[in-house]
């Protein structure tokens, strides 16, 4: 059976209100005391061992080291997704994105996980200087690329959405050009990292992951649930080996997320949420092994040749 991968991005409230410009992020509002003990669940009762990709931030408060501590127990992979959570690292000197990947890293370890060796760029933000730092550091792979298009509406939306302007928001998500980077996995030339890029739909490359099916399930559940399947038929039929992204919105209500009410699919119900991605991770479990990212890219390693990928975006 073909392989296939899941990871969490641990966004708290507070990143995703910074990014959106609130300056109520400040107080550092949480919601992982509610998400964390729900997704563990969900994954549990699909006995999936996944990756969770955690922000050094959290996981220096109480908290945030309890649900490290809790995703280890678990038998669940830590992965760095940087420090402070800020979409823009492609604005980092080398310097600044060294002591940013160091200090999640001190944090995760003093949290009780081990050492990480895969990391995702919060906004799928990557450059050849952050992967030179990974690699100097011992990473084993990148997850940082989506794909896609869709870019520049998704940023436009989140401008028009926004209260306060955040720098770097100006490039957001960048731009269409990253349609052209590569939805199957590939070995970066220059520093030798494995890259497992977000998985978009082949050939029409449009998202897959947790937000853009809630916001079709808000229009019509069967509509939601059609759209994964044509996604997983299409990944079949072109040989894709996905690696499908969730984000702690997959089973929280707006009421358990208050300050959220401009993120798609809010208006959904949790204990709906939850169900829709029971369905989803059982529909992928019927065609692919599941694994986390980390042994994702374990498997494939060996088996990825060299090759030059240009940055987009």
């Amino acid at each position: 059976m073909r392989t296939a991968s899941v990871s969490l991005d641990l966004d708290n409230l507070w990143a995703y209100l910074k990014t959106h410009g609130d300056p109520e992020w400040e107080s550092r509002p949480s919601f992982l005391a509610t998400a964390v003990p729900r997704l563990l669940d969900v994954f549990g009762e699909h006995r999936l061992t996944t990756t969770v990709f955690v922000v050094g931030a959290d996981a220096e408060r109480d908290d945030g080291a309890q649900a490290v501590a809790d995703v280890v127990a678990a038998g669940h992979e830590v992965a760095n997704h940087s420090w402070g959570h800020e979409p823009w690292l492609h604005r980092y000197s080398p310097a600044e994105l060294e002591a940013e990947i160091v200090r999640a890293e001190n944090a995760i370890v003093a949290a009780g996980a081990p050492r990480p060796r895969g990391f995702r760029g919060p906004g799928y933000s990557v450059t050849p200087e952050l992967l030179k730092v990974l690699a100097a550091r011992g990473y084993r792979y990148d997850a940082s690329t989506l794909p896609t298009w869709i870019g520049p509406l998704a940023r436009a939306y989140h401008n028009r959405t926004t209260r306060h302007r955040a720098a770097g928001q100006d490039d957001l998500f960048g731009g269409f050009g990253k349609v052209m980077s590569p939805n199957t996995p590939y070995r970066w030339r220059d520093t030798g990292l494995v890259e497992l890029p977000v998985t978009t739909m082949p050939l029409l490359r449009v998202p897959i992951h947790g937000a853009y099916l809630l916001q079709l399930h808000q229009i019509s559940p069967r509509l939601a649930r059609g759209y994964f399947r044509a996604a997983l038929r299409l990944c079949l039929l072109t040989g894709t080996s996905p690696s499908l992204l969730l984000h702690p919105t997959d089973v929280l209500s707006g009421a358990e997320a208050p300050g959220m009410e401009f993120f798609p699919g809010m208006a959904v119900p949790g204990a709906e949420k939850a169900a829709l991605l029971g369905w989803v991770l059982s529909a992928l479990r019927r065609h692919f092994e599941v694994v986390g990212t980390g042994e994702h890219a374990d498997r494939l390693a060996g088996l990825l040749r060299e090759r030059r990928v240009e940055l987009c975006g």
